[in-house]
């Protein structure tokens, strides 16, 4: 199940206040203050901390089965999609990479597996990633705008399935230009980075 996505960005605070006024609440608030990493979690908000040097690692923001990440850049830049899946098939994925010779880095949370296309692909087993994998509020398809042919192929070859959830747009640079939601009432359109929220009732 397509789940998750992550992008570095200069605009942290406008980011999380974009995805608060479509429903989403922030899990966790990670960033290094006074040279060690620190939470800022919630029921702080940022008039808390609004006037300290911190360096967010990390921000956290669920709704459903939808969980968004992002942390501190200097510029925008599309990290990774995340998919949540079972113990078997994140062996056989990871099989699949091996014969790609694709970067795959395994660690007790999550596995990453490295594309060709300046982005990772990460495995999830963990279920506490999202409020609920059975809520009907989900991703329905990620938009991804590249400049390559193959790029399709990619994913059915490293998945061993059609991937329909990801939809390959012409581009000149590799993001997310568009998330289609299954049931979510969007108040504001376009996140600060770049990527369009659409309902899928509307899709």
């Amino acid at each position: 199940m397509l789940f998750h996505y992550h992008f570095w960005t200069p605009f942290i605070e406008e980011t999380e206040e974009f995805y608060k006024a479509n429903g989403f609440h922030v899990s966790q608030r990670i960033g290094r203050y006074q040279n060690e990493f620190q939470s800022f979690n919630p029921p702080q908000t940022w008039e808390d901390f609004r006037n300290k040097p911190i360096l967010f690692r990390i921000i956290e923001m669920k709704k459903g089965a939808i969980n968004i990440t992002f942390g501190f850049g200097k510029k925008v830049r599309f990290d990774h999609i995340g998919f949540l899946v079972s113990d078997d098939d994140r062996r056989k994925i990871i099989d699949s990479a091996k014969q790609m010779h694709r970067n795959i880095q395994v660690n007790e949370r999550r596995t990453f597996i490295g594309t060709p296309y300046g982005f990772r692909i990460e495995l999830q087993t963990n279920h506490d990633v999202v409020e609920s994998e059975d809520s009907p509020i989900s991703i329905h398809e990620l938009d991804i705008s590249t400049t390559s042919k193959d790029f399709q192929q990619f994913f059915i070859k490293l998945f061993k399935k059609d991937m329909s959830e990801i939809v390959p747009i012409f581009g000149d640079k590799t993001t997310i230009t568009r998330a289609v939601i299954n049931h979510i009432s969007l108040k504001i359109a376009t996140d600060p980075n770049g990527v369009t929220l659409q309902n899928k009732t509307i899709a």
